[in-house]
C-alpha cells in the first residue's frame, strides 16, 4: 500500500486512525473459555479465586479456611470450599489469506490514501486494526499468512512491540499463489496448542465442504472462530453487462471471454447459496461468519460488528 508520505513507515500506514478511533472503546471478548498465561478479562477453563462464583468442592487439608463457605457449614455441618472462575488473557491467531485471488480490486471498492483497495489491502487493514485492539487490551495475538502453504507463522505474543513485527510481516506480503484453505486450516489447528480464538480473513474461494470440515477441526480443538469473508462488490453483484474477458488471478491465469448476461443469474444464485450455507453451518458450529464487501467502510463495519458482539455477550 504505497503512499506519498515517505516519513511514515509503511507498516504504520496500516493503522487507520479513523478505524482505531471507532474501536478504541470496544473490546473483542471471548465467547467461551480460553487458556491464557496471565490474568486478564476472559473466562478461563481453570478454577481459581476470582470474582465470579463457579462451584463448591469438599475441603481438603491445606486449603485456606478463609475460602470456606460458612453458610453451607451452618446448614449441612460439612466443610466446602468456594471455587471461582479464573480470568485469563486471550490468545488470538489471525489467519490472513495471501492467495492470488485476493489481488482483485473492484471499481466500486473503497479508497484508502487515494487509491482503490484490493481485497488484500482491505484484509490487511482489517487485520492491523484487530491486532492493535488485541494488543491494546493486553491479549496475545499472532499472525499466519498463507496461500497454498503457510508463508509466515508468528505465534501469539502480548508484547506491544510485537505489533510492529506483525505489521511489517503484513507489509512484506503480496498475494500471488493458489488457494488451499482446508489443508492450511487443518495444519494450523494442530499447531495452536492452547485453546483460544482463530480469526480468518479470506475471500473463502475454496471447496466449501472441505473448508467447513477444516473449520470444524478448529472447534474440535475448542478454539473460538471468526470468519471474515471479503469479496469485491462486483463479485457479489456481478454488474457486468457486455462481453468481457475474465482472467484468473491465481497461477495458470486462465482467461475466458463470455457474455455476462448469459451467466449472471446462475452466478448470483451460486453466491447466495454459498453465503446461506456458510451462515447456516457456521451457526451450527457457533462460528461467527461475517461477509464483507470492499465497497463498505471497513472501520464502520468492524466497529459495528464489535459493538454487536459485545452487546450479545453481556446478555
Amino acid at each position: 500500500m504505497p503512499s506519498t508520505d515517505n516519513k511514515t513507515p509503511a507498516y504504520a500506514r496500516l493503522l487507520n486512525p479513523e478505524a482505531l478511533s471507532k474501536i478504541h472503546r470496544l473490546q473483542l471478548l471471548a465467547r467461551g473459555m480460553v487458556a491464557g498465561s496471565i490474568s486478564g478479562r476472559h473466562r478461563s477453563p481453570y478454577r481459581g479465586f476470582s470474582v465470579e462464583f463457579a462451584e463448591h468442592r469438599e475441603y481438603a487439608p491445606g486449603d485456606n479456611i478463609r475460602d470456606l463457605d460458612w453458610r453451607v457449614l451452618a446448614r449441612c455441618d460439612r466443610y466446602y470450599i468456594k471455587q471461582y472462575i479464573e480470568e485469563t488473557n486471550l490468545r488470538a491467531t489471525i489467519l490472513l489469506d495471501s492467495s492470488g485471488s485476493m489481488r482483485y480490486t473492484g471499481n466500486a471498492s473503497a479508497r484508502h490514501q487515494g487509491r482503490r483497495l484490493s481485497k488484500f489491502d482491505y484484509a490487511r487493514l482489517l487485520a492491523a486494526s484487530l491486532m492493535h485492539l488485541l494488543i491494546h487490551q493486553q491479549d496475545a495475538v499472532g499472525l499466519v499468512t498463507f496461500d497454498s502453504a503457510v508463508r509466515r507463522y508468528l505465534p501469539a505474543r502480548t508484547r506491544p512491540s510485537y505489533l510492529r513485527v506483525m505489521l511489517e510481516a503484513i507489509c512484506d506480503t503480496e498475494p500471488e499463489r493458489d488457494t488451499a484453505l482446508a489443508p492450511i486450516f487443518h495444519e494450523i489447528a494442530e499447531r495452536i496448542q492452547r485453546r483460544g480464538m482463530v480469526i480468518i480473513i479470506s475471500d473463502c474461494f475454496d471447496d466449501p465442504d472441505l473448508m467447513l470440515k477444516a473449520l470444524h477441526h478448529f472447534r474440535f480443538r475448542k478454539h473460538e472462530v471468526i470468519v471474515f469473508q471479503i469479496m469485491a462488490e462486483e463479485e457479489m453483484t456481478f454488474p457486468f453487462d457486455r462481453w468481457s474477458l475474465f482472467r484468473d488471478l491465481e497461477p495458470g491465469e486462465l482467461q475466458i471471454e463470455i457474455d455476462p448476461l448469459a451467466i449472471r443469474t446462475a452466478y448470483l444464485n451460486e453466491v447466495q447459496q454459498f453465503q446461506e450455507m456458510m451462515t447456516r453451518e457456521c451457526g451450527r458450529m457457533k462460528i461467527d461468519y461475517v461477509p464483507l464487501s470492499t465497497k463498505q467502510d471497513f472501520s464502520h463495519v468492524l466497529s459495528g460488528y464489535l459493538a454487536r458482539r459485545q452487546s450479545l455477550l453481556k446478555k
